[in-house]
């Protein structure tokens, strides 16, 4: 790819970038939130045209017009956002546009479809998924298998995967660097975007920096570290990514009493103070969503108690659990948090328009000014209040969904993934949110599959598996050996539990 430009409106989000690749080469892209990077793999798979460049394959100028001339160039893409069908089931996501028809070339063959399904889900190393069921009823990890599924079904040259880890455990996340690693030796180009630098470090041969749209470098992996790569990433070294705090010890403002869900969750208590941030771990499939869901009035429990203030309140609505104080940032921001195609002022706005009107009738300058008061004190950007938010950066999406739960002024904040496919400055703006609130006596409950996250921010951390609540530890005993041990079932109830 040479001199790739593309703006947006007055936005440049690429400026003059050169890439280059090479067969069977695992190339990491890497760069903050808005630096361009999902914008440059979807100009090479055809999804967005450039404003100026040329894209070179083996050598020979070709025009990428549309997803379906990259298809056929062997061009396939994990893109963040899934593009799966909801309501189809898994074997007809899979095999879209080519499902296997019996003499008559409309009757499809649905053994045969179902059986190639199947051998292309376990081929890639993901066998515990009915591919006769709809997408819709897969957990957000099944369904990023199906998307990596339904791009190697069809054995591309080019592999791009935007973010492919995020939602994934670390036994999914094996699987996934084994399936990386059969591909690169059939002599695919993998391209490979990731927050996550242990990954980079772990998988890639190369990588490629950008920043604010430009192209600041390619280095060999062996040829840097995790510093220099920060610093060619944000301009700056990270020394401290998680801000210094000490404890909240206020009243409890959260209290669970026995709380269980059946086929979900059973026997859950604990509490959360004001001050007091309360990290919640757990492989996926644990039960740490489900739980928090049922606190917010998404999900009815089928038995114990949640107290509020010492009150027993029974939230049967997110509006309900609003209402009494309690406000939550989903797992999946752009299914559970946001309205794509609503302005940024709006959807900051969707749970607060009491707060912007009188007798039903929305005041447009309140609305305006306790709207953009939030877009300054989080810095999304670009600070324009009309932009809609799917033209924003994952970060900035993030930040437009704690806008709208800070300005609710909740008691108690539920925090699934808040920094999901976030990059490491953005990641240390949102701790420092995070530690504002709690120092205001708001209470936090974080669920997190990330450990550092769990064990920089935590005044205590809870451990979940199968359903079940396993340790509990405060903030000095709590270790990535003790909460592993927990998650996994080696041990239960250690440290301050």
């Amino acid at each position: 790819m040479q001199g790739i430009s593309k703006s947006y409106g007055g936005t440049q989000a690429l400026r003059d970038v050169d890439f280059s690749a090479k067969s069977g080469e695992v190339h990491a892209i890497v760069g903050e939130n808005g630096a361009g990077k999902s914008t440059l793999v979807k100009i090479l798979s055809g999804a967005i045209q450039p404003d100026t460049g040329q894209i070179l394959i083996n050598g020979t100028q070709t025009e990428i017009d549309s997803p379906q001339f990259a298809h056929r160039l062997g061009i396939r893409a994990v893109h963040q956002h899934f593009s799966l069908v909801p309501h189809l089931t898994v074997t007809e996501n899979i095999l879209l546009g080519d499902m296997p028809t019996g003499k008559l070339r409309w009757w499809i063959n649905w053994p045969e479809a179902h059986c190639r399904a199947q051998e292309i889900i376990e081929q890639i190393g993901f066998r515990d998924i009915d591919v006769r069921k709809p997408v819709s009823r897969l957990s957000v990890s099944q369904q990023q298998m199906v998307e990596i599924a339904k791009a190697v079904e069809v054995k591309p040259r080019i592999l791009i995967m935007d973010e492919p880890s995020a939602v994934l455990s670390q036994e999914e996340l094996k699987r996934l660097f084994a399936l990386i690693k059969q591909l690169k030796e059939k002599s695919i180009l993998i391209l490979y975007i990731s927050h996550r630098l242990n990954e980079v470090f772990e998988i890639t041969d190369r990588v490629t920096v950008l920043k604010d749209g430009a192209l600041v470098g390619t280095v060999r992996i062996q040829e840097t570290d995790r510093g220099d790569l920060i610093k060619m990433m944000v301009g700056r070294t990270l020394d401290e990514v998680f801000p210094d705090r000490h404890a909240g010890s206020g009243a409890e403002i959260l209290t669970l009493n026995g709380l269980g869900m059946e086929g979900s969750f059973e026997n859950i208590s604990f509490s959360v103070a004001q001050g007091e941030i309360v990290g919640l771990y757990g492989l996926i499939g644990s039960g740490r969503t489900e739980v928090a869901r049922c606190i917010f009035g998404a999900g009815q429990p089928t038995s114990g108690e949640i107290r509020l203030n010492g009150r027993v309140v029974r939230p049967k609505s997110p509006r309900d659990a609003l209402k009494a104080g309690i406000a939550m940032l989903t797992e999946d921001r752009i299914r559970d948090g946001l309205v794509l195609f609503l302005s940024i002022r709006d959807n900051v706005s969707l749970a607060n328009f009491q707060l912007m009107s009188r007798l039903g009738i929305l005041n447009r300058r309140r609305q305006n000014s306790l709207v953009r008061s939030k877009v300054q004190e989080l810095r999304i950007r670009p600070p324009e209040m009309d932009r809609l938010v799917r033209t924003l950066s994952g970060g900035n999406q993030q930040k437009v969904v704690l806008a709208k739960w800070l300005l609710a002024r909740a008691k108690l904040l539920i925090l699934d993934e808040p920094t999901r496919g976030v990059d490491v400055a953005t990641k240390q703006e949102i701790y420092n949110i995070i530690k504002g609130l709690a120092d205001s006596g708001m209470g936090i409950l974080l669920i997190s599959s990330e450990m550092p996250e769990i064990l920089g921010m935590s005044d205590r951390a809870l451990v979940m598996r199968e359903g079940r609540l396993v340790g509990e530890f405060l903030r000095q005993q709590a270790t990535e050996q003790n909460l592993l041990a927990c998650a996994a079932g080696v041990i239960e109830k250690s440290g301050g539990g």
